[in-house]
């Protein structure tokens, strides 16, 4: 520490004198490897449409086909299970399903995981999520596939698979090759016809005798 003056200031000799510029040089000498290969991945908020669709960062992971929407995913799971969808079935968090906001029921997406480039095939039956930046709600079941159960929320995009040939997860993923479960209906029953009510004769009482 440069010595203090009587007034216990530092004088500005002295501090220009132990003080020099820093030189300028780059942080990695030329000609060496950078630090990192690996490029970083892109967490932008929901964006659809494909002018608008920026690319993810990951690399080798091209999409399966056109991407056809882009945001944040959830999943729902326990609190849910057994209860009615949208679609009248009722939600399994076992099975691969999900819900989406304006894609038919049964339609089948495949959803790719913006983090870490894992795949899973899912079957919209129900409707949601309406929070702003979210674009799909998995179950559990498929939220585990892609590494999200234990991330919460987490960047996604979907190809909907509406033709044939279309791969999700590396294998063939054909639309409707897994339809949804039917729905047990009770017959209805014709209402039966309740038979004409028949009047009973009037039980006549003899006349009590006086006495």
């Amino acid at each position: 520490m440069p010595p203090a003056t009587e007034g216990g200031a530092v004088s500005d000799t002295v501090a220009q004198e132990s003080l020099s510029p820093i030189p300028r040089q780059m942080t990695v000498p030329p000609g060496a490897e950078p630090r990192s290969n690996v490029p970083s991945v892109r967490y932008d908020l929901a964006v659809t449409g494909p002018d608008e669709l920026p690319a993810d960062g990951l690399p080798g992971d091209e999409p399966r086909g056109e991407v056809f929407e882009r945001g944040g995913a959830s999943w729902y799971g326990i609190q849910f299970h057994q209860r009615r969808t949208a679609s009248g079935e009722r939600f399994d968090m076992g099975a691969l399903t999900a819900a989406h906001k304006t894609l038919p029921f049964n339609t089948r997406v495949c959803v790719r995981s913006l983090v870490n480039g894992k795949e899973v095939l899912v079957r919209v039956n129900d409707r949601g999520p309406y929070t702003q930046g979210r674009v799909i709600d998995l179950s559990r079941a498929a939220a585990d596939r892609i590494g999200l159960a234990s991330l919460g929320i987490k960047q996604v995009a979907l190809t909907v698979i509406d033709r044939e040939g279309m791969r999700c997860d590396g294998e063939l993923a054909e639309p409707g090759e897994a339809d949804a479960p039917s729905l047990e209906v009770a017959p209805v029953r014709p209402p039966q016809a309740r038979p004409a009510a028949t009047r009973k004769a009037p039980v006549r009482r003899a006349p009590a005798r006086r006495r």
